[in-house]
């Protein structure tokens, strides 16, 4: 019911049209019409307290009559102290045959303003339970539909945001869910991803994005039939909207490619997410267990060398050829920092160039530590290997040891251990002063 036909019916509504009403209202907006008489009279009672303060009242809405009455509520007593609140009992059996003593009856209240403030305060109760109800109904409608796509018109720009008819609602897209570089306009038809629904004073707030990862794969499910089949599977995506998208997708059917199930004949599917995505580049990757094959597809078109994982760190460190550093790391860091978003591994990117001379430097180092250690007494080669090898590669290393790590390392007591801690703390000092 649009707003200016509700005040005007609210205007004649204690003429007996009030009842009408409320059903009216009750079934186009799904209210209880027991919620808004129930409210009528709570904000009617409260209206009336204010012009019979001292009494104790109560409001009716006669449900066959349509007719809001006020009753003040007083004491049957035999010697009146209140006359405000109370009734002498002579005067109550002219009202109730039966009365007695301690009895509460209720005096309706006959005045002449009664009936405006009445009509007034329905209108505006009912004016506010309609919008309290659009608010919960919008709520309730969208609230388990986070996650989804939906269609909307764009009506209008508002410094920076987009408002979209959604039917029953308008909502408005903020810049920072737009695609950068995208040209939206009036009577447009768009496609926005929810990702989140929640209320707030002001009603429901829902946020639609078309920059969410979820977004893109929420558009290959329409693409693609075997992921809406559940043959195909989604297993991450990540996203710098506008610019470039990774999806990785496994197969739960040895025969389904799901890479190529994405791709489509001659690319057509990933071509529809394409131009829906207004040109961003999307890198389709297959899903691995395999951290070491996951890694290489995720940094596709780099072909990795070597990859050495750190599963404490979640960090592996990647060798590329010279020529391929450049597509690993992509543009800005891109390819990597996706790559690595992906995986959920930090990505450490080095080229064979680097990779060797880190190695031939690292062994240089290892030879003169074992040739430190086998200059010691009763140190052998074994002996200096066994501490390299766990990855005390420096006298630094070596002298910052405890006696307790060093013995537990190395078949050595105490003694020894002692001796090498403290010789390699010397070299160091050596090296410092002489230069060495």
């Amino acid at each position: 019911m649009p707003a200016f036909v509700l005040y005007a019916k609210m205007e004649t509504a204690m003429s007996g049209d009030l009842l009408k009403v409320i059903q009216q209202v009750g079934r186009e907006k799904s209210i209880d019409p027991e919620v808004l008489i129930e409210a009528i009279e709570a904000a009617l009672l409260l209206a009336s307290k204010k012009k019979y303060s001292n009494q104790n009242l109560v409001s009716h809405l006669n449900r066959e009559t349509g007719q809001v009455e006020l009753f003040s509520i007083r004491k049957v007593v035999n010697e009146i102290e209140d006359e405000e609140k109370e009734i002498l009992l002579k005067d109550a059996f002219k009202l109730e045959a039966e009365a007695k003593v301690d009895d509460m009856l209720e005096l309706r209240i006959a005045t002449e303003d009664f009936g405006r403030i009445a009509a007034q305060t329905a209108k505006h109760v009912i004016i506010q339970k309609v919008r309290e109800a659009e608010r919960e109904n919008i709520y309730n409608d969208f609230k388990n539909r986070k996650g989804e796509l939906i269609n909307g018109i764009v009506l209008r720009h508002e410094k920076g945001n987009i408002i979209i008819d959604l039917g029953k609602t308008e909502v408005a897209m903020f810049a920072k869910e737009q695609i950068p570089g995208e040209s939206i306009r009036y009577g447009d038809r768009l496609r926005a991803y929810i990702a989140d629904v929640f209320k707030t004073n002001k009603g429901p707030q829902i946020i639609l994005s078309r920059t969410h990862p979820g977004f893109v794969a929420r558009l290959f499910e329409t693409e693609v039939p075997e992921i809406y089949e559940g043959i195909v599977k989604v297993m991450g995506t990540v996203r710098e909207a506008g610019e470039r998208t990774k999806i990785s997708v496994s197969s739960k059917d040895n025969e389904v490619d799901p890479v190529g199930a994405c791709v489509g004949m001659r690319g057509s599917r990933v071509q529809a997410v394409v131009r829906e995505l207004n040109g961003e580049k999307i890198d389709i990757i297959r899903w691995s267990e395999d951290p070491y094959t996951f890694v290489s597809n995720a940094l596709s078109p780099a072909e990795i060398l070597e990859a050495e994982f750190d599963q404490e760190t979640r960090t592996v460190k990647i060798v590329v050829s010279d020529e391929h550093l450049s597509l690993a790391i992509g543009k800005k860091g891109q390819n990597a920092r996706l790559a690595s978003k992906l995986t959920a591994w930090k990505i450490d990117i080095h080229t064979e160039s680097e990779s060797k001379k880190q190695k031939m430097l690292l062994n240089e180092k290892r030879e003169k530590v074992i040739k430190f250690l086998c200059n010691l007494p009763e140190i052998n080669l074994e002996v200096a290997e066994k501490i390299i090898n766990q990855g005390y590669n420096s006298l630094e290393e070596i002298a910052a040891l405890s006696m307790e790590n060093l013995t537990s390392i190395v078949d050595v007591n105490e003694d020894m251990a002692k001796v090498i801690i403290a010789n390699a703390s010397k070299k160091i000092k050596k090296q410092t002063v002489g230069g060495e």
